[in-house]
């Protein structure tokens, strides 16, 4: 590839299962495997990539709609695994036998760098052991990936804002999720700061965090899947 940026690819967001992919010149990385593993290359190929050519799986937390193909595909492909310590201690027995060579420490507030790609995970407010997301630059141009989250601090905002791209979800319009026939333990859970932003709240932490180089804001409902697939230049 000779273009500068990224190539990115939503390849599914919902509760029956996430993942994202974005390459640079050099690398190519998955975000969450939260689909089975013949899933997972099934919707890779349709962006016309293998599982194989992966350099890297990052996990943002150990929920199964995020991890259920990791273990799978970490072990069929010989992929490197890359999440910070709680989540880790969290999701190990649910992936299964890991060579200890695929382990890799992704601590939150650290930057790590992937060929020509640097990637900075940040903590987010959810009900998992230690969630994180995370922020890819190359080339001067960032990107930000922030789902699963209930609410967006001034700290958070102030760490993510001005980015060239962003992929915020926003899980549910409050009076209808108040009015469904969700059981209200789930309602609770959604609606609380460890949950998933609301589509007001999901809107309002874009303007906060959008700058006058943002080129491009992608926000996800929760249960649909999506399939989008952008160059960032």
């Amino acid at each position: 590839m000779s273009e500068t940026g990224f190539k990115y690819s939503i390849l599914a967001s919902g509760s029956s299962g996430n993942s994202f992919y974005l390459e640079s010149n050099q690398k190519k990385i998955l975000v969450d495997a939260g689909l089975s593993g013949k899933k997972i290359t099934s919707l890779l190929a349709e962006i016309d990539r293998k599982p194989e050519d992966l350099d890297a799986i990052l996990v943002t937390h150990e929920h199964v709609d995020h991890i259920h193909g990791v273990g799978v595909l970490a072990r069929k492909h010989q992929l490197d695994i890359y999440a910070n310590e709680k989540t880790w201690q969290a999701m190990e027995k649910k992936l299964g036998v890991i060579p200890v060579e695929q382990k890799h420490i992704f601590e939150r507030g650290r930057v790590l760098t992937f060929g020509d790609l640097d990637v900075e995970s940040f903590g987010v407010s959810h009900d998992a052991a230690d969630p994180q997301f995370y922020r890819f630059m190359k080339d001067g141009k960032s990107f930000v990936m922030l789902t699963d989250t209930g609410y967006v601090s001034d700290r958070l905002a102030g760490m993510i804002e001005h980015a060239d791209a962003y992929l915020i979800e926003s899980n549910h319009d409050i009076e209808i999720l108040r009015a469904g026939s969700y059981a209200w333990n789930l309602k609770q859970r959604i609606l609380s700061d460890k949950g998933h932003l609301s589509n007001e709240d999901g809107a309002e932490a874009m303007i906060r965090c959008l700058g006058h180089q943002t080129k491009k804001s992608t926000s996800v409902t929760y249960r649909r899947k999506i399939i989008s697939r952008n160059w960032l230049i």
